[in-house]
């Protein structure tokens, strides 16, 4: 599929995530059929799973907390990485940020981030590549806030992101994970800085509400406990 954005616009509506009313983003309204149709895409064109549809507990989470929090965020370069439908990159938009970068891999992710950040207003620089075993962007680097939402849902990614995560943690990067008790969520080296009730549909979680905790991540080798 060359352009995603006529795919998107027609399996979406423009609404606003529960914890963000601030936000507006193109979310599935029923889960059912868009996966199917993303499926059958799948069969056809190589379509990943609609990850970007949805606006997850952690999404949300640390979109709320960045909107509550501006002073964290104003001035910095911030990353979104897997930024999925783009609610946090939006955020960190809104409280204030330098710029801000939103990294996915899946060319629908880019072309949702693209029409939600239009919908709201605000200039998010969007990237494809994968950027973990990249260099550490410490200071004077790319980034100075790296935020990632719902990311330890699979055992290899969440143990590849978190340790790239942990070197940008070592080079002076503030990075704050969003999860909602992930199984594969580090057990240490974690400092909670928020924590929310995020209303949820049974359609995707196992309960409408689910407990979520924003923490900041530390290098390998923190105190802090999860």
């Amino acid at each position: 599929m060359n352009d995603p954005t006529p795919f998107i616009r027609a399996q979406t509506t423009l609404v606003s995530p529960p914890l963000v009313p601030e936000i507006r983003l193109h979310l599935a309204s029923e889960v059912t059929p868009l996966w199917r149709a993303t499926e059958a895409t799948l069969a056809e064109r190589n379509v990943p799973p609609p990850y970007w549809a949805f606006a997850w507990p952690g999404g949300q989470a640390l979109a709320r907390y960045l909107l509550d929090h501006p002073a964290g965020v104003r001035g910095r370069r911030v990353l979104d990485f897997a930024a999925g439908s783009g609610i946090v990159a939006i955020a960190a938009a809104r409280a204030g940020a330098a710029g801000v970068t939103a990294a996915d891999i899946d060319p629908f992710a880019a072309a949702a981030i693209a029409l939600n950040a239009a919908a709201n207003g605000v200039e998010v620089r969007i990237v494809t590549e994968d950027l973990i075993d990249g260099a550490p962007a410490g200071p004077g680097g790319a980034w100075d806030l790296v935020l990632a939402g719902d990311v330890c849902y699979e055992q290899p990614m969440a143990g590849r992101t978190t340790a790239w995560l942990r070197r940008l943690a070592a080079a002076s990067v503030n990075v704050l994970l969003g999860d909602p008790g992930r199984t594969y969520r580090p057990t240490d080296g974690l400092v909670e800085v928020g924590r929310y009730e995020v209303r949820t549909s049974l359609d995707l979680e196992c309960r409408e509400l689910q407990e979520t905790v924003v923490w900041q991540l530390l290098p390998e080798g923190g105190t802090g406990r999860g």
